[in-house]
């Protein structure tokens, strides 16, 4: 299977990337995080604009006709300039939800198998992402439940929800209560939605990693001591390396889920692409030193956004009940694939 990009695809990426930096630059990235704001509604119909969630939607309803491995390129670059708000759940909601291909509408999501009862300091209820701001809540069931809160219900669910502190100041946390069973039904699979979320996320993994490779290795190369660039000293030699390998064995594994579509490639991929965020922002971290620490660094913010994105969207351990279930579904060695006796 070749993975290699075609013309039209390396296009596409370069597109978004010239777009995101000129619009959502680190100068305004900080002066978001300083707000406490979310990417605004100037730059969220800038991003529908561009067909950034009508991208997958056919050409006569007004898409771009594109699929889920093309996606995969612009979440990546999302991933990578820590785009902020509910880039997935409005993807997702695209040509179900009435503004939300056009970037008029912001839709959450939910997955009601992660609520408890009750909403309370005790932890029961679930939590849900970008919610105050939504225009729209997808709610993701099991098989092929599939509904849509907007108007009054959204609004009674979202007056009854309870703030809670989110490790990433961008990503702002409710908890709510179980909203199964209320809005309207769409007509979706679920089990189909809630896999296409999670390579997306794990698309904004792969990104946020990659992004954090080439912060370290920059800074490898200008920061000296001993009156040598650290970069060239063994021990951070091989911090970068490592780094590099995770995010390339984490981008076969998501371009492939993206092709395949398969769970259990799924589940891989987001389990890579999860611990290639996580380790090299921390790794991004060492090479930094102590100004790594600091508020004015960004790889701490990487890092905080990295351990949110692999909480939700197909958690390790869920990845990993697939991926052992997969495995006690395996030919015994020895004979050959398909074969019977």
């Amino acid at each position: 299977m070749d993975f290699q990009l075609s013309e039209d695809q390396r296009a596409l990426r370069s597109g978004v990337r010239e777009l995101l930096a000129g619009r959502f630059g680190r100068d305004r990235m900080r002066a978001v995080l300083d707000r406490g704001e979310g990417a605004g509604r100037e730059l969220w119909g800038e991003l529908g604009a561009a067909g950034f969630f009508a991208l997958r939607l056919p050409e006569d309803e007004g898409g771009v006709g594109l699929g889920l491995p093309e996606a995969v390129l612009l979440f990546e670059e999302a991933g990578r300039v820590l785009l902020p708000g509910p880039l997935v759940g409005t993807h997702l909601a695209a040509g179900a939800v009435k503004g939300a291909a056009e970037g008029r509408a912001a839709v959450a999501v939910a997955y009601d198998d992660g609520f408890r009862e009750g909403v309370g300091r005790d932890g029961g209820g679930g939590r849900v992402a970008d919610l105050a701001d939504a225009d729209a809540l997808l709610v993701l069931g099991r098989g092929e439940d599939v509904r849509v809160l907007t108007g009054e219900p959204l609004r009674a669910l979202v007056r009854a929800a309870r703030p809670v502190r989110s490790l990433d100041p961008l990503t702002p946390l409710h908890r709510v209560a179980s909203p199964a069973g209320r809005g309207d039904p769409l007509p979706a699979d679920a089990v189909r939605l809630r896999g296409e979320a999670a390579v997306l996320t794990a698309a904004e993994q792969l990104g946020s990693a990659a992004r954090t490779l080439e912060m370290a290795v920059q800074h490898a190369r200008e920061r000296e001591q001993f009156g040598a660039p650290i970069g060239s000293f063994q021990a951070v030699k091989h911090l970068c390396a490592q780094m590099l390998t995770r995010v390339e064995t984490a981008r076969v594994a998501v371009y492939a889920a993206a092709v395949t579509a398969d769970a259990v490639e799924i589940a891989g991929a987001k389990l890579l692409a999860d611990e290639a965020a996580v380790g090299n922002a921390r790794d991004c971290l060492q090479v930094h030193g102590g100004m790594g620490f600091t508020w004015e660094a960004d790889v701490h913010l990487h890092l905080k956004r990295a351990w949110v994105r692999a909480a939700r969207s197909l958690t390790a351990a869920e990845a990993e009940e697939i991926l052992a279930g997969d495995l006690g579904r395996a030919e015994p060695p020895g004979r050959a694939p398909g074969a019977r006796v």
